[in-house]
């Protein structure tokens, strides 16, 4: 009753099958055919011109130190008590602002640095930051 024999059953079939491939191909082929031309129409904008130079300038670093004895120190330059107000007011009119970073002595007392702090916020500087060496073991 069999029409065939065992070994026709039992066949590998060898070959790819290629209509599943030949599909979706066409249905690319489809959309990409319909995408194409609306993709074309394009609204003509004039756009500005960009340069291609980084406008980034780094503010400068003010360092004032306190010393052992309460002497201020800009920039490694001693400054009298009555000039320091006068030079932190003509930094805080720069722009961009540069940082203040105040170093005071470990045994200075801490109303000079309170001082400075307090005369860098009258003057209007914002950016205020404390340097400190690392705790060693």
């Amino acid at each position: 009753m069999a029409f065939g024999t065992q070994d026709d059953t039992d066949e590998v079939m060898n070959e790819i099958n290629m209509t599943p491939l030949v599909d979706v191909m066409l249905v690319l082929l489809i959309i990409f055919m319909i995408t194409v031309p609306v993709m074309k129409h394009a609204v003509d904008i004039d756009l500005p011109r960009a340069s291609a130079q980084p406008q980034d300038t780094k503010p400068q670093t003010v360092r004032l130190s306190v010393d052992a004895q309460g002497q201020y120190w800009w920039n490694e330059a001693k400054v009298a008590d009555d000039d320091l107000p006068r030079m932190l007011r003509a930094e805080a009119g720069h722009d961009p602002q540069p940082e203040l970073h105040i170093r005071g002595d470990k045994d200075v007392r801490y109303e000079r640095v309170a001082q400075a702090m307090a005369a860098a916020q009258q003057a209007g500087l914002r950016r205020i930051g404390f340097v400190t060496e690392p705790k060693r073991p």
